[in-house]
């Protein structure tokens, strides 16, 4: 399978965004790839992240990683990413989703992402795409940029389309 890393001037947008609230975060990087969000994310003071990769090769690339980058706070998770959110029961605070262009999931994944249980009440998500995103009520988009042909947006939580509350500590930062 071949791998579409995050360009590195997004990465470089994104995480100038999430600076101010990234220390501490819980994080999941579905269709993790390479790894370069949630590896990011780590080296940026998040808690954790849990990186999820159907592809085996893939998984075990990422596993070599962290081993080779003595990140202890990473847990890698071979399952598709539907799947992984249909049966796990962690929460979170920021979720990367940035699936394969060429599969038309984002809309998709949102949406099962909102209704999975998985986000805690001020969860962040960040999505990305080679085209225009589609807006959904469910989420209000917090940060929106294109760079070249990728099109990118950090989104919260719509009221009413939110989870229960959990007094995230991530009010008001963004």
């Amino acid at each position: 399978m071949e791998l579409r890393p995050t360009p590195d001037r997004v990465r470089e947008t994104l995480f100038n965004w999430l600076q101010p609230v990234i220390k501490g975060m819980r994080c999941l990087d579905l269709y993790a790839g390479s790894g370069a969000l949630g590896f990011e994310a780590l080296s940026r003071g998040a808690t954790s992240v849990t990186m999820v990769e159907k592809n085996r090769g893939n998984a075990e690339t990422l596993l070599k990683q962290a081993r080779t980058l003595e990140a202890v706070d990473v847990d890698i998770v071979c399952d598709d990413a539907m799947h992984y959110l249909a049966s796990s029961s962690a929460r979170f605070d920021l979720v990367f989703v940035d699936p394969p262009y060429s599969k038309n999931i984002l809309q998709s994944t949102c949406e099962s992402l909102l209704n999975s249980g998985n986000l805690r009440s001020e969860a962040l998500v960040y999505v990305e795409s080679d085209g225009e995103i589609a807006s959904s009520s469910a989420y209000t988009v917090r940060k929106r940029a294109r760079a070249g042909k990728v099109h990118f947006m950090l989104l919260g939580i719509s009221p009413g389309g939110q989870p229960e509350n959990d007094n995230s500590y991530l009010s008001g930062h963004l």
